[in-house]
């Protein structure tokens, strides 16, 4: 679970650069759109850091549950932001990676649903 943690922060830490070179160091040289679309993926990968570091110190899920979430987390992190920072000040055409965006997404989707999935499957009650 350490190697989660490191890329919980580092993700976090990261997410927070790339927030301030996109407010500060972008703002002069993309579009609106493109602007907040960068905007977006900082967000994006800020929450899902935090999402990350929250799942391994959760007591409710295994160790293999926390395993497979994290690693659908840190791709579609990758995927979903990543993408974007690429395409947003069009270092990278569209027609190269215009699923890889929405396929982040989707894991993000998954990483959420598999938390519920994995909790509502407990034995335990949480009741206290």
């Amino acid at each position: 679970m350490k190697k989660y943690i490191v890329i919980a922060a580092i993700s976090g830490a990261t997410s927070v650069g790339l927030g301030a070179f996109g407010a500060h160091g972008l703002r002069n040289v993309l579009s609106e759109t493109a602007l907040n679309s960068f905007a977006t993926g900082v967000r994006y990968q800020a929450i899902h850091s935090l999402l990350l570091l929250l799942v391994v110190m959760l007591p409710l899920l295994s160790v293999s549950q926390k395993k497979k979430i994290a690693n659908v987390l840190v791709l579609g992190i990758v995927m979903f932001s990543g993408s974007i920072y690429l395409l947003a000040p069009g270092l990278v055409s569209t027609k190269y990676l215009w699923f890889v965006t929405p396929l982040g997404g989707t894991l993000l989707l998954a990483a959420w649903l598999m938390i519920a999935v994995y909790v509502l499957n407990q034995k335990t009650t949480l009741d206290s």
